[in-house]
């Protein structure tokens, strides 16, 4: 283990997120549902703020003034398309989990980045000299200056060389052409071993957003204080929101010292099941252990899926299942010798993963 002696199950890892904000003041919301039936700009849920995106629009009232959740995403169609790197590197998935905490018009720069910090290092046990945080420079386009204001609370926590200053691309966040959106605070943190460092000669800093497998991004603290207008240009919001976003799987990676999301027990079980079914051993062979990673991933998708209403068929969101569906079962056949239905047999140790943190998938767990 990288950082830490005791290692925290996945389900204790999500459970001390959602209670820690709620000891904050925050009300814990349900996860809104995979498939998104109501928005005709996109299919499925890909990230924690589209259930609030009525609220930071103005359209709707928010009816809490802070939230926390873990939200199921789905991420195979559209921009954020990884379904081919699925099952063959270590970190992309079709299905994740996403935790967050909002704020809608109520606490603001200070507090996100003092919460953020107080879990990581008070709460998980983090190592602080591990964390870096960026902050946005400010853009000459918009006429927008550096973040004085998150840049000041990271000083409170950070030395000055574990803040770095991040352009417009990467410490801005953006909707859409228009709408709300402002800076962002990206927290990195550095799991390199000691002799690893020690080879590269670099610093965590100088890895930062260098696409180092073991220099990541943990969470995304975003800051929307902005509309951008029709003709570009940003107006100030009369209500200041907060939208922060963390990878569950990542999270769950670097707290229990793994080097791959898969080793972790949000996985293991799954690979477990699929290697007693097929009579592979994980870590064996490299083409069985990617089709292993690929059906332990497939299975949340598709299950998921089908428990928030919608089937794999030949049109629109049911095509995309289908596809997933039909990767799985092609790399079962080639890979791993499975000439019988072997989806199915899969279900029960994905409810006995998820089903309490997402009971919708047990009470249905037949019907899938």
């Amino acid at each position: 283990c990288l950082i830490f002696c005791s290692i925290m199950t996945s389900k204790e890892i999500r459970q001390k997120f959602l209670d820690f904000f709620a000891s904050k003041g925050h009300t814990v919301v349900p996860s809104a549902p995979m498939v998104v039936k109501n928005d005709p700009t996109l299919m499925f849920t890909n990230a924690g703020m589209n259930q609030f995106k009525d609220i930071f629009l103005g359209n709707a009232k928010a009816p809490y003034p802070r939230a926390t959740d873990s939200q199921k995403c789905l991420r195979v169609s559209g921009k954020h398309n990884d379904l081919e790197e699925v099952g063959h590197d270590t970190y992309h998935h079709t299905m994740f989990e996403m935790l967050g905490n909002w704020s809608f018009g109520d606490y603001f720069k200070k507090e996100a980045i003092d919460w953020a910090w107080e879990l990581l290092t008070e709460v998980y046990k983090i190592d602080p000299k591990l964390l870096y945080a960026t902050v946005f420079e400010g853009s000459e386009e918009d006429g927008t200056t550096m973040d004085m204001e998150a840049r000041q609370a990271w000083l409170k926590h950070l030395p000055e060389d574990h803040i770095l200053l991040g352009n417009k691309h990467d410490n801005f966040w953006e909707m859409g052409d228009t709408g709300p959106c402002g800076p962002c605070s990206e927290i990195h943190i550095d799991i390199r071993t000691p002799e690893e460092k020690a080879a590269s000669g670099l610093s965590g800093r100088e890895l930062v957003n260098k696409s180092d497998p073991h220099v990541i991004e943990i969470w995304n603290l975003v800051f929307m204080q902005y509309q951008r207008m029709a003709d570009g240009h940003l107006e100030s919001l009369p209500a200041r929101n907060i939208d922060t976003g963390m990878g569950f799987e990542r999270l769950c990676c670097v707290l229990q010292g793994k080097e791959s999301n898969y080793d972790t027990d949000v996985f293991s079980g799954l690979i477990s099941k699929i290697g007693e079914i097929s009579g592979h051993r994980y870590g064996e062979n490299a083409q069985a252990d990617v089709a292993m990673r690929v059906i332990a991933d497939h299975i949340r998708a598709i299950s998921f899926s089908i428990a928030d209403g919608q089937l794999p068929s030949n049109v629109k969101a049911g095509y995309v299942i289908r596809r997933i569906l039909r990767r799985a079962v092609r790399y079962g056949y080639t890979f791993l010798g499975l000439n019988e239905p072997f989806m199915c047999r899969l279900v029960q140790q994905l409810v006995d993963d998820m089903g309490e943190a997402y009971p919708e998938i047990a009470k249905q767990q037949k019907f899938i």
